[in-house]
């Protein structure tokens, strides 16, 4: 049923929703995978950054194990 605009208003407030509702889904689509992205690029630097600091620790490690191999003994 029409309102006092007519029915092209009624087809048209209609169409507006439906597109409205279809660009907030995008959106909102749109905003949970940059949410995923970069709860996955964390995940990576965390990664990274632990395994760039147990390499360190490791390296650290032989270079004590070796500098206390070769240092004389008293």
């Amino acid at each position: 049923m029409a309102n006092d605009n007519g029915v092209f208003s009624d087809l048209f407030n209609a169409a507006g929703n439906s597109t409205q509702n279809l660009v907030n889904n995008v959106l909102d689509g749109a905003s949970n995978v940059t949410s995923v992205a970069q709860t996955y690029a964390n995940l990576c630097a965390s990664i990274a950054t632990g395994a760039a600091t147990t390499a360190l620790k490791l390296i650290q490690d032989v270079t004590s194990g070796i500098s206390s191999a070769i240092s004389p003994k008293e």
